[in-house]
């Protein structure tokens, strides 16, 4: 049998759930709050003063509760270190795709042990700073075996797995693009598919181009797995709108966006998701998240870990990142990391803290979630919940 916990004396409680919250955010905000969870669902949220009798108490000491942080889009089953690809790039080289074929080499000579232990590292590394969703990729293999492996490895660990095939063409087929592109839709499309549920592809200068990108989705659409696209990174590409086209859960990185992308992201239900920390660590342009916000897109911020681009698991880092550099406001940066995730993982159960949502729950050690923000750099995450169970 489960039981019920109260989790009270909460300064500033976060519901995603406008219509329950004080004031005009899109947060739901409820202050001097409590929230009560049954099992591993929330089964009430509202003034501590008017909480129900439960089984347990804990007392939040005054600080903010908000929804676990959902991370949509991650790169975590790769062995290896680019550690002086950083070094040359902070000293003056340029970011190009071509670095990720020093992490195929690495993630095909690891054992499957070792890639899983690195996995479980990095995940334990995102919880312990409020993630408690996250979806995941293949990619660094690039092989039928090494592929499949790779999102065999990720399902034991979430069900947000999304096979990558088609990151970069591999090496082995360096003069035949279009061998490899058969290759991604066909044999290995097969040994993948039971393994994931979504299908991704690096749709950029370097790696694979409008057509390609067209024919490895629709390739995947027809086994059933649900596109997304890594579009418009590092140039203007096709990449966006044929996101739309074919209600892609997710267009992601958008920083090189022409009007017209806008609006079709705007007339759509892909979800542009922004991944600051590949920004900083390539001292490229910032996406433009205010533009993006003020035509009406759903915006999703994530991490985007991965050893090349982006070495951050910290979501509280990246939501500084887009307050600080990309035109978000505090609500708006917490809002697309916690409901924009979700959104771009086409669910409906995380991301918010409302009657029936799954108890996923990050508490702060700062009376507002406004101190991600305000206080950059600083572990604030006291503790998570995730399924209704104390994990941190």
């Amino acid at each position: 049998m489960s039981s019920s916990t109260v989790i009270t004396n909460i300064a500033t409680l976060v519901t995603n759930d406008p219509s329950s919250g004080w004031g005009d955010s899109p947060l739901g905000l409820i202050h001097d709050a409590a929230v009560v969870i049954d099992g591993d669902r929330v089964a009430w949220t509202g003034e501590a003063g008017k909480a129900p009798a439960t089984d347990n108490r804990v007392d939040a000491g005054g600080r903010a509760v908000l929804p676990g942080f959902v991370d949509s889009h991650s790169h975590l089953v790769f062995a290896g270190d680019r550690t002086q690809e950083f070094n040359a790039r902070m000293s003056g080289r340029s970011y190009t795709a071509g670095g990720i074929r020093t992490t195929v080499a690495a993630t095909r000579a690891a054992s499957d042990a070792e890639l899983e232990a690195n996995l479980t590292h990095y995940l334990a590394e995102a919880l312990r700073q409020g993630t408690t969703t996250f979806e995941t990729k293949s990619g660094y293999g690039l092989t039928v075996e090494d592929e499949s492996r790779a999102l065999r490895i990720a399902a034991r660990h979430t069900e947000e797995v999304t096979y990558l095939g088609a990151h970069i063409v591999s090496p082995d087929l360096a003069d035949d693009p279009a061998a490899y592109v058969a290759l991604v839709t066909g044999e290995m499309l097969d040994a993948c598919a039971p393994h994931a549920r979504w299908i991704d592809v690096f749709c950029e200068k370097g790696a694979f181009d409008g057509d390609q990108a067209r024919a490895v989705l629709t390739a995947g659409k027809a086994k059933g797995l649900h596109p997304r696209i890594h579009a418009n990174q590092l140039s203007y590409g096709p990449g966006v709108q044929l996101a739309v086209e074919l209600d892609a859960a997710s267009a992601d990185h958008c920083t090189h966006l022409t009007d017209a992308d806008v609006d079709a992201l705007a007339s759509g239900r892909t979800v542009a998701t922004l991944l600051p920390g590949a920004e900083f660590s390539t001292r490229a342009q910032w996406p433009d998240a205010r533009r993006l916000l003020d035509a009406g897109v759903t915006v999703a911020l994530s991490t985007d870990c991965n050893p090349g681009s982006s070495f951050t698991s910290s979501v509280p880092f990246c939501i500084a990142l887009a307050v600080r550099d990309m035109g978000m406001t505090p609500d708006e940066a917490v809002w697309s990391a916690t409901a924009g995730g979700a959104a771009a993982l086409r669910r409906d159960d995380i991301g918010r803290l409302t009657p029936g949502a799954r108890a996923d729950l990050t508490l702060l050690d700062a009376p507002s979630h406004v101190h991600l923000a305000y206080r950059p750099g600083v572990p604030l995450v006291a503790g998570v919940w995730r399924r209704g169970a104390r994990v941190v």
